[in-house]
C-alpha cells in the first residue's frame, strides 16, 4: 500500500562536517523543481562537538523554513583517511537523528545510486553530475557549490524513486 506524500518536496543531503550540502525540490506539475538549496558550514577551529551542535541547529531551521515530505541522504563510501571517515559519520548520524526527530520518511542512496540516476553512467565525475543538476533544475552552474549540486542530485534520485521507495 501506499505511503500518503504529502507535498513531494524533497530535502537533499550530501553529508559531511565541514560543509553539508542540502537541496530542495518539490513536484510541480509532474516535474521536479529547484526549491532552495546551499551548505552548512562549521568552523573548522571549532571543537568538534560544537561543530555537530551547529549542524543540528542549522539542519533543523532548514527542515523547519521549507517543510519537506521526506528527504534522501547520500551514503558514505570508502574513505582512505580513517580520521575523516569516523568525524563524517558521526556527522552522518547527527544529520539521519535530526531528520528522524522532525519525522520525515529518510531514504538512503549510494554515490553510485545518484550518479547512475542523474547521468544513467555510474561513474560519472562532479562536473557531470553538477551539469546534469543544472539542466534538470533549469540552474546555472555557476556559484553551485559541489556539496549543494550533490545535494541536489541526491533530491531528483530521491524524488524520481519515491513511488517505489514508497511502496516497500
Amino acid at each position: 500500500m501506499e505511503k500518503n506524500i504529502k507535498n513531494e518536496r524533497v530535502l537533499g543531503i550530501d553529508p559531511g562536517y565541514g560543509r553539508i550540502g542540502w537541496g530542495m525540490v518539490e513536484k510541480q506539475n509532474g516535474n521536479w523543481v529547484h526549491v532552495a538549496h546551499g551548505c552548512i558550514e562549521t568552523g573548522a577551529k571549532d571543537p568538534f562537538i560544537d561543530r555537530l551542535s551547529e549542524l543540528y541547529r542549522e539542519l533543523e531551521k532548514i527542515i523547519k523554513k521549507y517543510n519537506p515530505s521526506c528527504a534522501g541522504v547520500e551514503e558514505l563510501f570508502f574513505f582512505k583517511n580513517v580520521k575523516t571517515a569516523m568525524k563524517v559519520g558521526q556527522a552522518r548520524g547527527v544529520i539521519l537523528l535530526t531528520l528522524f526527530q522532525a519525522g520525515l520518511e529518510i531514504y538512503e542512496f549510494t554515490p553510485l545510486q545518484v550518479k547512475q540516476a542523474l547521468t544513467g553512467y555510474g561513474r560519472a565525475e562532479k562536473g557531470q553530475i553538477q551539469k546534469m543538476v543544472s539542466i534538470s533544475l533549469n540552474l546555472s552552474c555557476k556559484g553551485l557549490q559541489d556539496d549543494a549540486a550533490d545535494a541536489l542530485a541526491v533530491a531528483i534520485t530521491c524524488g524520481a524513486s519515491l513511488r517505489l521507495l514508497s511502496m516497500r
